[in-house]
């Protein structure tokens, strides 16, 4: 295989883990723009996303598309409860105290799931076909396929619900300014419910998607999270676009590093990034700056 070939096919396989950090980091940014804080339990919900499909397709035998809802649906409800009880509950709303909330929700979320499925680790068919399919030499796979359209199909869905359904202008409202929205009538809390809702649908989603091309276990939330984080970062933190093409930017780094220098870099490489765009453009690639919520 000529070098032009190896580099295109890790492309290829970057830009298919770099979708899943896209949904990811989207998702810690719905959370950042309704409520300023960082969700360090957005990592558990990509987990959760892969528990729950495996439960409900490959234990109990339900039929895909089902199990594919009833597995966002649940990981949602995850998502509801966390805002709804703890962080909304919590004497202090410091930025800070509520964060640690978020931290304490993860690590209570893994012991959870660790005694409930257990410790090793599962994995799930692939949506369709496991031959893989040639383009330009380059071997994918039919579930990268899958992992490339429904990135797509929920990145123009959101972009849609954000601009044209008055509920998605209401939660653009209030991340502007929640006393804002508050004094036009929105009700932000429950905005603030919903973004912490449709954040783990979308770590649902990167949950289903990934799991089938790597394996999914209690422990695996904590690296996925840091990772939508990182990409999150280095599009710009709290835009959606942003988080996009962070997510693909990320994946694809990754990929060229494991795949000409040592896969042993590969985790590295997204903190490295996280630290090179803190120190030289804190904002992102498609941030504006500092912003001040009131």
């Amino acid at each position: 295989m000529t070098l032009t070939l190896q580099i295109f096919q890790f492309l290829l396989s970057g830009l298919t883990t770099g979708s899943t950090y896209a949904l990811i980091a989207i998702g810690f940014s719905l959370i950042h723009n309704s409520t300023g804080i960082v969700n360090f339990a957005q990592g558990e919900f990509v987990m959760l996303g892969g528990m729950f499909m495996i439960t409900f397709y490959s234990f109990l035998g339900l039929p895909m598309f089902p199990a594919f809802l009833l597995t966002i649906g649940a990981v949602a409800a995850v998502g509801l409860l966390l805002e709804r009880f703890p962080l909304r509950r919590a004497e202090s709303k410091e930025i800070l105290i509520l964060v640690m909330i978020t931290v304490g929700a993860s690590i209570f979320i893994k012991g959870l799931v660790m005694i409930v499925w257990g410790k090793n680790p599962m994995t799930l068919p692939p949506l369709s076909g496991e031959a893989p399919l040639v383009f330009f030499g380059a071997a994918v796979m039919p579930q990268s396929l899958w992992i490339f359209g429904i990135t797509l199909t929920v990145v123009v869905a959101l972009n849609y619900f954000f601009k044209e359904t008055f509920i998605g202008k209401a939660m653009r409202a209030v991340a502007a300014s929640r006393r804002s929205a508050r004094l036009t009538g929105i009700p932000v809390d429950r905005m603030i419910l919903l973004s912490f809702t449709l954040s783990g649908a979308l770590g649902a989603v990167a949950g289903i998607t990934l799991t089938p091309i790597t394996t999914t276990s209690y422990d695996v939330g904590m690296m996925l999270g840091l990772k939508g984080f990182s990409a999150a970062i280095l599009g710009g933190y709290g835009s959606m676009p942003g988080a996009v093409l962070g997510g693909l930017l990320l994946g694809v780094l990754e990929s060229l590093a494991a795949g000409l220098i040592s896969s042993e870099y590969k985790d590295a490489i997204a903190f490295l990034i996280l630290l090179l765009v803190l120190f030289f453009k804190p904002s992102g690639i498609l941030g504006k700056g500092r912003l001040q919520r009131v």
